[in-house]
Parts: structure tokens; sequence; C-alpha cells
């Protein structure tokens, strides 16, 4: 994707995973925003988006954030909410091993404490290291954990396909990871 497509898919995780208030958005219980107000909504806050733009950012995203309702009528984003909506989730069992991108300075306390959900409603999880590393990053230096998502979810823990390699469970306890 282009930068105009990053820049656009930035608000779009703004406005509809964590600050809909921003531009005055309202989010129905599910997360879903009427497309014809955001695009409105937006202009207002001085970005530019049409139905074409928000199509293309949907199909050619590789992480899969946002989806359209059936109809095209409303956008919302598929994981990563500070917000509280009701995400319908289906359940999966894993692969064995699912990984965590964080950084090396959060790593004496995940050891004590595991994954927690911080200021989302899931803890994310990737099938890729290189992908976890890539999320490491931002936080300041990265660090890859291993989790040994199986043998969890053999063990009582609910997980959950978000699509584009994401994967979302609730806790990760430290004896799963590595």
């Amino acid at each position: 994707m282009d930068n105009r497509f990053v820049r656009i898919s930035k608000f779009l995780c703004l406005v509809l995973r964590h600050k809909p208030e921003t531009i005055g958005l309202a989010l129905d219980e599910e997360g879903y925003a009427d497309v014809t107000e955001l695009m409105r909504k937006a202009l207002d806050f001085g970005v530019v988006v049409d139905r074409p733009t928000l199509r293309e950012v949907v199909e050619q995203a590789d992480k899969k954030r946002f989806s359209f309702s059936a109809d095209g009528d409303k956008i919302k984003a598929n994981y990563g909410h500070s917000i509280p909506v009701v995400l319908d989730r289906q359940k999966a069992e894993p692969p064995e091993l699912l990984y965590h991108g964080t950084a090396r300075d959060s790593l004496a306390s995940i050891a004590e404490h595991g994954l927690g959900l911080g200021t989302r409603q899931y803890v994310h999880l990737v099938e890729d290291e290189n992908t976890a590393a890539e999320v490491g990053r931002r936080y300041g230096e990265p660090h890859v954990l291993k989790v040994a998502a199986r043998r969890m979810h053999e063990n009582g823990f609910e997980f959950f396909v978000a699509g584009g390699g994401i994967w979302l469970t609730k806790t990760v306890p430290a004896e799963y990871i590595t």
C-alpha cells in the first residue's frame, strides 16, 4: 500500500478501534460505522476518503484489519479494539505455536505475569515470527515470544481467528511463553 492508504488505514484504526469520538462517529454494538457518515465526518476532520479508497484499504490490507457489512453500507475494525464492542468470533483450534512481538523492556513483567489485555479486548498473537518482530519494533527493541497455543487450547483456553494470520485470546499465562 502507498503512503495515502497507510494514512487512511491508521485513521480508520483510530476511529474504528479506539476513538470514534475524535470525529463524532457513532459505532453500533458490533463496532460498525455507517460508511456515508464516516466519509462525511472524516472530511469535516480534514481526511478525504471515498468508497473506492475504503474498498481498496479493506481488500488490500495484509492484516485484514477492516471489513464491510454484507450490503457494503457499514465498515468495522475486525480486531484490536480498546473500546467495548461485541465481536462475532468463531472459536478455533490454534496451531502448535503462535508468536507475540513485544519490546525487551516488557520481558520481566511478561515472565512474571504473562500476557494480559492491556487496553484491548484480546491478546493478539500471530502465526509468523517476522510479523511478531515487526510488532515488537513499534515498542522498542523487539523480542519475539513463542506461545504454546495448542497446549493452552488443550488446557481449556479459547482462541479465535481474526483473519490475516491474527489470533485472539483473553490471556496467556507465563507458563505457556518462551
